[in-house]
């Protein structure tokens, strides 16, 4: 088991974080590893998968291996196409996000410049107080 790294009281949200994460480990990641286990030993046999669906006489393709791998593989294929398709379909948010991005980098910076301008126009000149007199 990993060992979190030790966060200082001071900080509450990275604390909540580090449990969080140890509370995921614990109980969802850990158990599904361990039913994942089990389920394999269980499904050993070997079974054969027939990728031809016009001859069943005399199959042009087919795979032969132990049944949980068949489940394994298209639990991972509908793992990675459900990322994928959510990756898509998230697009519109992260481009929102950049144009946010760029639109506070602009900001801060018109920002910088106008509080140099104020400080600038508020700082006594030396030649202001021997004119005034």
């Amino acid at each position: 088991m990993r060992t979190l790294p030790s966060i200082a009281a001071s900080d509450p949200v990275e604390r909540g974080q580090l449990v969080f994460r140890k509370f995921i480990w614990l109980f969802l990641v850990l158990p599904a590893g361990v039913i994942l286990v089990a389920f394999a030993l269980a499904n050993r046999h070997s079974v054969q998968l027939n990728l031809d669906p016009l001859s069943s006489d005399d199959p042009f393709l087919t795979l032969d291996a132990p049944f949980f791998l068949f489940l394994l593989a298209a639990f991972l294929a509908g793992l990675l196409i459900g990322g994928i398709v959510t990756w898509f379909g998230q697009s519109k948010w992260r481009k929102e996000a950049k144009a946010r991005a760029r639109e506070t980098t602009a900001l801060r910076s018109e920002t910088d410049q106008l509080n140099e301008q104020l400080r600038a126009a508020h700082t006594p000149r030396l030649g202001s107080a021997e004119a005034a007199e």
